[in-house]
């Protein structure tokens, strides 16, 4: 195993090279796709050395390079504790109450481990792939290790003129990516090696989620966009789907709808648990997964409202409508499922809560409350089928229900974002950083179809991905557990220790 993770990293420091094509002036305040960074917000040039007296009188003084903003600052890094506690220990928790005791600590091990390594791959290079300028999937390798950034690094926001330090937007979208591929392992949990998911995570880190990250989230920052020649420029040098226009605030795309596939695909290759639709499978505490969830919905007021890189309104608009589309979705995924089962479950509110934390992701920014209450209630609706009738016609032994949750709802919210970001519709529409206001003539049939664009883009690309991986993986180290451990349980067989003692 060491030598195959140190053949991976060596390979994967090998050229990943650049280019560009065209252009998408995107949202400041109301509405641009969020947690992107500049290369680095360069400071405007310094005037040349005057020749003369008289011609140093005549040059007009530079203006001063931005300094971040205390304030944004210190959101922004709450905002990434906010991240990391979503994940250690809320994700964890949440994930580790629906499955059985059996396997409890391996579930929590998973999560916990899967931070740790991406967040160091992210260091090392998953910073500079995802966000320096290279081409339209794939940045360069110009800030491995982080080269290059120091306390004085700044990175563009979404205002003009307006900085944050660049270590503290590394640190918030390193968590992102550490969660992202922790979702992953609650469709195949119960029965994989912990060897393979960790190879799996870091191929598939490398390969769909560094890209995917690029193409909807980079770009060059909103101090480029002075002219229509300028923004053109500009434009190019931006992701694939940021070019096309494409919505995403915090993640529907990037995080939900990537590392659900991935898990969709992982499920049907690793196989059903042995056992499947025979033995009960019930959760052996939902003390845990209810405790779980509240971590994650107080976590992802960090993931949505930090988006926004500053402390202002548009965080602001992103706090209430991750506060608002949850709790709509916890209530109609309950009321759903007690009209048709004949009983409310802490099971269903707990699951319809994050179905509206996954749908108002890539929303959250950009559309009104009306918008958000809309998005929470169908969330909980639909995901509840997504978990139900969708699961059984997919036929797969999905064991946590990643797709029919952070697929389903990212899919969900990622369309509805193109409809209720119109300023009909309480929406902030797309703000024209060249005329400096909100561009008129707000499209939504076209914006849908920017929308559906990027979702069947993520679908596509990251479902080929973990395909490609899961088969490596299972060349190398093997997918599955051999069943007499499986039944006997990870935790013992996998860890050698136990969740819990008799």
């Amino acid at each position: 195993m060491n030598r195959i993770f140190a053949s991976l990293l060596m390979a994967l420091a090998i050229g990943i090279s650049g280019g560009a094509a065209s252009a998408w002036a995107a949202d400041d305040k109301p509405a641009a796709p969020a947690a992107v960074v500049a290369p680095a917000a360069a400071a405007p040039a310094a005037a040349a050395p005057a020749a003369a007296p008289e011609a140093a009188a005549a040059t007009p003084a530079a203006a001063p390079a931005p300094v971040p903003n205390k304030g944004d600052n210190a959101w922004l890094m709450v905002a990434t504790a906010f991240v990391i506690l979503m994940s250690i220990p809320g994700l964890a928790l949440f994930y580790g109450g629906l499955v059985r005791s059996k396997n409890m600590l391996s579930v929590l091990m998973q999560v916990f481990v899967v931070f740790s390594v991406i967040s160091v791959l992210w260091a090392i290079y998953g910073y500079s792939v995802a966000f320096t300028e290279g081409n339209a999937f794939f940045g360069s390798l110009d800030k491995l290790f982080l080269k290059g950034i120091t306390p004085d690094s700044v990175g563009a926001t979404f205002s003009k003129g307006v900085v944050v330090s660049e270590f503290i937007f590394v640190a918030f979208q390193g968590a992102f990516a550490a969660i992202t591929c922790g979702l992953i392992v609650g469709a195949f949990a119960e029965r994989i090696k912990f060897s393979a998911v960790l190879l799996f995570m870091v191929l598939w880190f490398s390969f769909s989620y560094l890209p995917m990250t690029h193409m909807v989230w980079y770009w060059a920052g909103p101090d480029a966009y002075t002219t229509a020649e300028a923004a053109e420029k500009a434009g190019a040098t931006a992701g694939y789907l940021f070019q096309k226009g494409a919505l995403d605030f915090a993640g529907g795309t990037v995080v939900h709808i990537n590392a659900a596939i991935a898990g969709l695909i992982g499920a049907y290759m690793v196989g059903k648990r042995v056992g499947y639709g025979k033995d009960s499978m019930a959760p052996h505490s939902l003390t845990f997964t209810m405790i779980g969830a509240s971590l994650l919905w107080f976590g992802w007021f960090g993931f949505n409202a930090g988006s926004a890189l500053e402390a202002n309104g548009t965080a602001g608009l992103a706090f209430v409508n991750t506060w608002l589309a949850t709790a709509t979705a916890a209530t109609s995924w309950m009321v759903a499922e007690w009209l048709i089962k004949g009983k409310p479950s802490m099971l269903g509110a707990a699951s319809g809560a994050v179905a509206g934390l996954v749908a108002i992701t890539p929303a959250a920014g950009f559309v009104g409350v009306i918008g958000a209450l809309v998005i929470g209630l169908a969330a909980g609706v639909i995901c509840l089928w997504g978990v139900n009738g969708l699961k059984k016609l997919l036929g797969a032994d999905d064991s946590l229900d990643v797709f029919g949750v952070h697929g389903v709802g990212g899919i969900l919210g990622a369309i509805l974002t193109g409809v209720f970001a119109a300023p009909s519709l309480g929406g902030t529409g797309i703000y024209d950083y060249v005329a400096n206001k909100v561009a008129d003539n707000y499209d939504i049939m076209g914006q849908v179809m920017i929308q559906a664009t990027g979702v069947g883009v993520t679908l596509v690309w990251s479902g080929v991905v973990a395909f490609i991986c899961y088969k490596i993986v299972d060349i190398f180290v093997g997918l599955r557990v051999p069943e007499d451990e499986e039944r006997e349980g990870l935790d013992i067989t996998s860890h050698g220790e136990s969740a819990y003692h008799n």
